[in-house]
């Protein structure tokens, strides 16, 4: 049975109830950290007005990217329009973790996406350079629709929906979803959830607000299995990744004086690690949750060699440390206490400098509403 599927009750009539799942969304509408009630319109006549639309989540997607893009996707379906989805990836595969999310027969190779598009929503972008080879074929879209929650956004497209407090920008697809007058299905209520639990930590993050549970009970009561979407998202992995583990956290070094003497706690997974035990790169990057737990270090960082080269890393601060700066002084950005960036130097080189540059990334006071996601 699919994590979508309800095993033995239907859909809650109530469920049709639209409760808001960011903390005083509407308070806030119009000021620097939400979109205002004129966004919200606009993005609804685009999209309504738009007969073809592509819907792009970010390189290597993670649960919220996807989730959000094939959600909002099947909800323009269910409204009459030509829909795809895609990614900047080649060859375009879906992470093991994911390969449960309903929506996939939207799912198209980068290859098949217009040069020029009539509208693009891109979901879970920070920056145009997280579309990869999609980057083009967005930026040569007629509507340029950027739907995310990331503080670094550089607001590339034409028309922006970004809220900085929200906990997941799966919240703001199911605003847009809502808006466009779509039935919260339980297809889309799967791919809605992914994408929570997926940036709240499954609820554990500092972002998670009272709100947000409120929105997690609406998808539940269209009847999806949670606990199934849960288990395939944290707690399923194939033998090999277990080995790759291993020798992740037998590779794994702490220094105790970095970031102020609060401690950095590091690894690299190189592609010949992966590679003897048959592991792809989106199946590693469950290890920097293993690596975080060190109680010796405010800071963890991974280093994950992909099939190129490239070290492609993630970072996770306890709420001392703002990484999202620190990441972007690598060209890369996320959120104040998770992050990532890609680097091509040495993996020793790459440690030394994230290193330095923890000194001048402390917070006096953890900010009252950062929105760590796992998404970096």
């Amino acid at each position: 049975m699919t994590p979508g599927v309800a095993a033995d009750r239907e859909p809650d009539p109530a469920a049709g109830v639209r409760a808001r799942a960011g903390a005083g969304r509407d308070a806030r509408a119009g000021s620097p950290t939400a979109p205002g009630a004129a966004d919200w319109d606009e993005a609804v006549r685009l999209l309504l007005a738009a007969e073809d639309i592509t819907l792009l989540a970010h390189v290597s997607p993670d649960g919220d990217a996807l989730g959000s893009a094939l959600a909002v996707g099947l909800a323009l379906r269910e409204l009459g329009r030509t829909v795809r989805v895609s990614y900047g990836d080649d060859p375009l595969v879906v992470p093991s973790s994911l390969e449960f999310l309903p929506g996939q027969e939207l799912l198209v190779a980068h290859t098949e996406v217009p040069e020029e598009p009539e509208l693009v929503a891109v979901f879970d972008a920070a920056g145009a350079a997280r579309l990869g080879l999609l980057e083009a074929r967005a930026r040569a879209a007629r509507t340029l629709l950027v739907v995310d929650h990331h503080a670094s956004n550089t607001r590339f497209g034409t028309h922006h929906l970004i809220d900085v407090l929200a906990p997941a920008t799966a919240v703001l697809a199911d605003e847009l979803i809502t808006r466009l007058g779509a039935t919260l299905t339980a297809d889309i209520a799967t791919a809605l959830y992914t994408g929570l639990v997926t940036d709240t930590g499954s609820f554990k993050y500092v972002g998670t607000t009272p709100e947000t549970h409120t929105f997690a009970a609406r998808l539940m009561a269209t009847g999806i299995r949670h606990d199934l979407i849960q288990r395939a998202i944290w707690d399923t992995c194939r033998f090999g990744y277990l080995k790759v583990l291993a020798g992740a956290l037998a590779g794994a070094r702490l220094d105790a004086d970095a970031a102020g003497g609060l401690g950095l706690v590091s690894t690299v997974v190189t592609r010949a690690e992966r590679a003897a035990h048959g592991i792809r790169l989106d199946e590693i990057e469950g290890v920097i949750d293993v690596v975080r737990k060190s109680g010796e270090a405010e800071v963890a960082l991974v280093l994950k060699e992909d099939d190129d080269g490239a070290l492609r890393a993630s970072a996770r601060s306890k709420g001392a440390v703002d990484l999202g700066r620190v990441c972007a002084a690598f060209g890369g950005g996320g959120h104040a206490f998770a992050a990532g960036f890609t680097a091509y130097d040495p993996p020793a080189e790459v440690v030394a400098r994230f290193r330095d540059l923890l000194a001048d990334a402390l917070l006096p006071v953890a900010p009252a509403h950062a929105t760590p996601g796992d998404d970096a």
